[in-house]
C-alpha cells in the first residue's frame, strides 16, 4: 500500500471517530498537523456526494386559499404551514411593499444565534449571528441589500433581535445577481411568530418545523415560491 493511500485511509478514520464522538471535525483536522490538511482534502467531496443523495433538491410554498398571509410549503415527505408577508405573494416585488416575491430561489447560508440554542444541523454554510449586525434595505446605499455593521447611516434593520424570529435564518438568494436597487431585500427563511402572523416578505415556519427542515437544506435546494 503507498504512504499516500495510507495517509487518506487514516484520515477517513480519524473524521469517521470524530463524527461519531460528536468532535468538531476542524479541531481533528488542527491536531493532526499541516501536513494532514493536504490529505484528507478529497473528503469533504466525499461527503458532498452524500449530501446531494440526503438534501431536498426543492421546496415548494404556495399561498393557501383564502388566506392571503398563509402558505403551505412541500418539502419531501413533509407538509407545513408557513407564514408569508402580509400582501401576499408578488411577481412584482418592490422594497417596502410586505409580499413575499415569487420565483425560484437558492439557499445560501443559516445565520444563528448561537446564545439562543445549539449550532444548527444543516448541510448549509453556518454562521453565527453577533451583536451590532445587521441588513441594508435602504435602495440609495451601496450596500443595499446586504449585511453591514451598526451603527449604519442608511436604512437597514438589525439581525440581533429581542424576538426569537431571527434565532435561524436562512439567507436566500433573492435579488443578489444582479441588486437591483429597490426590488427588495432581507427576503429570508426564518422562525415564524408562534401565532403564524404576517412577515413583512420573508416565509417563516415554526421553530419546530425549522428543525425538521435544517437537516436536509443544501447549497443545492431550491426554493420555488409562487
Amino acid at each position: 500500500m503507498s504512504k499516500q493511500r495510507r495517509h487518506l485511509m487514516l484520515a477517513r478514520q480519524s473524521n469517521s471517530t470524530q463524527i461519531a464522538q460528536g468532535t468538531p471535525l476542524w479541531q481533528g483536522v488542527a491536531a493532526a498537523g499541516a501536513s494532514m490538511l493536504v490529505q484528507i482534502t478529497p473528503v469533504p467531496k466525499m461527503r458532498h456526494s452524500a449530501e446531494k443523495r440526503a438534501s431536498f433538491g426543492q421546496i415548494k410554498v404556495t399561498r393557501l386559499p383564502g388566506a392571503k398571509s398563509l402558505g403551505r410549503l412541500l418539502a419531501g415527505g413533509l407538509r407545513l404551514t408557513c407564514a408569508l408577508g402580509r400582501q401576499g405573494v408578488s411577481h412584482r416585488k418592490r422594497e417596502g411593499d410586505s409580499a413575499t416575491p415569487a420565483g425560484r430561489f437558492r439557499l445560501q447560508r443559516v445565520l444563528y444565534r448561537a446564545d439562543r440554542g445549539p449550532r444548527p444541523q444543516t448541510l448549509l454554510p453556518r454562521g453565527r449571528l453577533r451583536r451590532g449586525e445587521g441588513w441594508c434595505d435602504d435602495p440609495g446605499s451601496g450596500r443595499y441589500n446586504c449585511p453591514v455593521r451598526l451603527p449604519f447611516r442608511g436604512g437597514h434593520e438589525a439581525m440581533w433581535r429581542d424576538d426569537r424570529l431571527y434565532d435561524v435564518v436562512i439567507v436566500l438568494d433573492h435579488n443578489v445577481r444582479p441588486c437591483r436597487r429597490g426590488y427588495g431585500s432581507a427576503v429570508f427563511l426564518h422562525i415564524a411568530q408562534p401565532d403564524l402572523a404576517p412577515t413583512a416578505g420573508c416565509v417563516a415556519v415554526s421553530a419546530v418545523d425549522m428543525r425538521r427542515l435544517l437537516p436536509r437544506l443544501s447549497g443545492r435546494t431550491v426554493l420555488m415560491i409562487g
